[in-house]
């Protein structure tokens, strides 16, 4: 039994010149965005920039979920359409040797409920994750700089990447060898050349979860998915060799994932405006709430990717008003990611709207 804390505006506080920060966060996105856009013509994510699954797929909220867990959209049991999304980090399409973390974004669709700003009339509530418990940086500000940084590498010396990523990787294998990690050998192109399907996935960032505030997770569960934790993936031959290994899995396939809930308990050891501070499960573990299913599909293609990749946004601000995004990280990214949609509807052509069902994907 946990006793979770009970929201409080006072919670959050505005970081020092937030709104600079802000501002510069959009302008570094689009930069990042014009960048690659005048190199390909065609204007791509600004983050998370290259899909490696596009997927159909059904979210069912528990029975008999308690009570403290049973808020938002998940108050009462059901069952909604889900796009889904698996992609790594760069802003640029890489060769997957490049090796970075990997993000998972889900739209869940006919959801209800009184709506964040912004999103009035839409019926989605949207969750981005990512396989790392903690932020790479505690604040917008922070994030900024950091941001900066991989900002001035997009699509540079892509050989030169290459073999980064893979000096990079034998560092990380010698701190895993001992017990440790390293978030920054990872995002720089560090990370274990596994399969993005045996991985775990957290908001690592918190939201608003009814009364109380809390960090999202999704886990796999089905053993066609729990085998894949750490599996090696083959990336010779391709440099779409994630991409590849999701179309060999769906085309025969499935999986179950569930998407969990970890409440914050005490404000001193999980704080909301700190996102590189670890919530210890030991103190309030996830909490499963909904169950995620893939049934054997295309996985990938094409076409897939012109409906998805073009003409769908995923925003931790498609959300209801029970799961509002909390803390500068999440505040800062609401205006950048709209700025970053408008780009890329004017420079493709390609209108993005909020699906009201399914059909179509």
């Amino acid at each position: 039994m946990i006793t979770p804390v009970r929201y409080n505006p006072s919670f959050e506080v505005l970081e020092e010149e937030e709104a600079k920060t802000e501002q510069g966060f959009i302008d570094t996105l689009l930069g990042i965005s014009t960048t690659t856009f005048k190199d390909s013509g065609h204007a791509i994510r600004s983050v998370h920039a290259k899909s490696h699954a596009l997927l159909r797929a059904e979210l069912t909220v528990l029975d008999n979920i308690a009570p403290d867990y049973a808020q938002g959209i998940f108050a009462k049991a059901g069952t909604y359409p889900v796009i889904m999304r698996l992609s790594t980090t760069p802003g640029d399409i890489l060769d997957d040797k490049i090796s970075t973390p990997r993000g998972v974004a889900i739209k869940i669709i006919g959801v209800e409920g009184a709506r964040v700003d912004g999103s009035e009339g839409d019926v989605t509530q949207d969750f981005i994750m990512v396989n790392a418990p903690v932020f790479s940086a505690p604040t917008g500000k922070k994030f900024l700089g950091n941001l900066k940084l991989l900002a001035g590498t997009t699509d540079k010396v892509p050989t030169l990447k290459l073999a980064l990523s893979a000096a990079l990787r034998g560092a990380e294998k010698v701190l895993e060898a001992v017990g440790s990690e390293s978030g920054t050998l990872k995002s720089l192109g560090g990370h274990p050349e596994t399969n993005p399907l045996g991985e775990t996935y957290f908001s690592q960032v918190p939201v608003l979860f009814g009364d109380y505030m809390a960090k999202i997770s999704l886990a796999p569960v089905s053993p066609e998915l729990t085998v894949l934790k750490d599996a090696d993936v083959d990336l010779s031959g391709t440099p779409d060799g994630l991409r590849r290994a999701m179309q060999q899995h769906f085309a025969s396939q499935g999986g179950e994932w569930e998407l969990r809930v970890q409440l914050c308990t005490d404000l001193e050891t999980m704080p909301i405006e700190d996102a590189t501070v670890e919530w210890k499960q030991e103190v309030s573990p996830f909490v499963a709430v909904a169950r995620l299913k893939v049934a054997p599909q295309e996985g990938w293609s094409e076409a897939l990717s012109k409906k998805i990749d073009d003409g769908v946004q995923f925003s931790p601000w498609h959300a209801v008003a029970a799961h509002r995004p909390l803390g500068s990280i999440m505040r800062i990214r609401k205006v950048a990611y709209e700025a970053s949609q408008k780009f890329r509807t004017e420079k493709n052509g390609t209108p993005l709207v909020e699906p009201k069902d399914i059909s179509g994907f």
